[in-house]
């Protein structure tokens, strides 16, 4: 991974996405992008992510009284990641997707010249990971980059 130089850390509010961007911070003389996708089609609020608020009391889908604070909560995370990059003198940018995770990582990857993707995993398994699925998984096998999964143990207790 010394070669790589453009690195795409996807960043979902979760530990283990943060746990991704702690390593790709370590990086030397590397560009960090952070992703956050929003999902406005998966409205399982038990899940790490920004989802959209359908089926929610008082809230209509894909309503932009949601969407509107959840990109504000976004930013501000952001903006924390961007005070630690600045501390290790690397360069940061940030972009926030609405779509299909998975799908939104790898197509990003394509477009924009991505190096190496580090990415959080929950570490689903079983019948979960069934039903659930597995983002980390999908970029794997739909990524032409190389993928670093990143696993924060502490969130896995």
């Amino acid at each position: 991974m010394s070669t790589a130089k453009n690195i795409l850390v996807p960043m979902d509010g979760s530990p283990q996405a943060e746990a991704a961007l702690v390593h790709a911070l370590a990086l030397p003389d590397v560009t960090i992008t952070l992703l956050t996708v929003i999902n406005p089609f998966d409205t399982r609020p038990e899940e790490s992510g920004y989802h959209s608020p359908v089926g929610r009391a008082g809230m209509p889908g894909y309503s932009e009284e949601w969407y509107e604070p959840t990109k504000e909560r976004i930013r501000e995370r952001f903006s924390q990641a961007q005070g630690r990059a600045d501390a290790r003198g690397l360069t940061l940018a940030t972009v926030i997707e609405f779509g299909d995770p998975a799908r939104s990582i790898v197509k990003y990857s394509e477009r924009n010249g991505i190096d190496h993707i580090v990415m959080g995993s929950h570490g689903r398994s079983g019948l979960s990971r069934i039903l659930r699925g597995s983002v980390s998984e999908a970029v794997m096998r739909r990524s032409a980059s190389p993928v670093t999964v990143v696993r924060d143990q502490q969130a896995d207790e």
